[in-house]
């Protein structure tokens, strides 16, 4: 079985990343695409991530009823902060039979070099890269292993920009699921 790794905090998890997610399906790569819920980035500031069982809740609720993604907490389990490499040697060990390939946004390409172990990482799988803003068709890296994926959507906001339309009582139908927003205001989230 040939599965899609997105990894991210999702926080929140939003309409950006399930279109990246149905676009990648489409285009037949995947079996199924698994949501990474990372807990503790070693590059992001953990202070301003809502709280990992919150963001884990999130995903579930926002694809619980699209049967070829699946929530992932297999980080929650593991030493923070949270190494991909280390991720993906567990997921190997507890799925010997699948094929795993990475899921990235071009922002995360731009900083892959700081990744621990990134050329093992580089070596060992397929990485698909998608754009995350309009006009950026520069490939940091080049490599056999990365697919610069150019035709799939962009990304119409970021989960730092939605974060700051909820600090500001602004609507943000547009961009999250409808349960993803009764959670998110159920929980006082943001």
């Amino acid at each position: 079985m040939n599965i899609g790794l997105f990894f991210g905090s999702f926080n929140p998890i939003h309409n950006g990343h399930l279109a990246i997610a149905g676009f990648l399906k489409q285009k037949a790569l995947f079996d199924q695409i698994w949501l990474v819920v990372s807990p503790n980035n070693p590059l992001k500031e953990k202070e301003k991530l809502a709280d990992e069982n919150h963001r884990l809740n999130m995903v579930k609720l926002a694809i619980q009823d699209v049967p070829f993604l699946h929530v992932c907490d297999i980080e929650f389990s593991l030493p923070a902060p949270s190494y991909t490499v280390d991720t993906l040697n567990e997921i190997e060990r507890q799925y010997p039979d699948y094929n795993f390939s990475l899921i990235l946004g071009a922002d995360n390409i731009e900083n892959f070099q700081q990744w621990k172990n990134y050329k093992e990482i580089l070596n060992r799988y397929q990485i698909y890269v998608y754009p995350r803003h309009k006009g950026n068709d520069e490939h940091p890296i080049e490599h056999t292993n990365i697919i610069y994926i150019n035709d799939a959507p962009l990304l119409p906001v970021s989960a730092t920009e939605i974060r700051s339309l909820l600090q500001q009582n602004k609507t943000v139908t547009e961009y999250l699921p409808d349960l993803v927003i009764q959670y998110i205001k159920g929980k006082q989230l943001f």
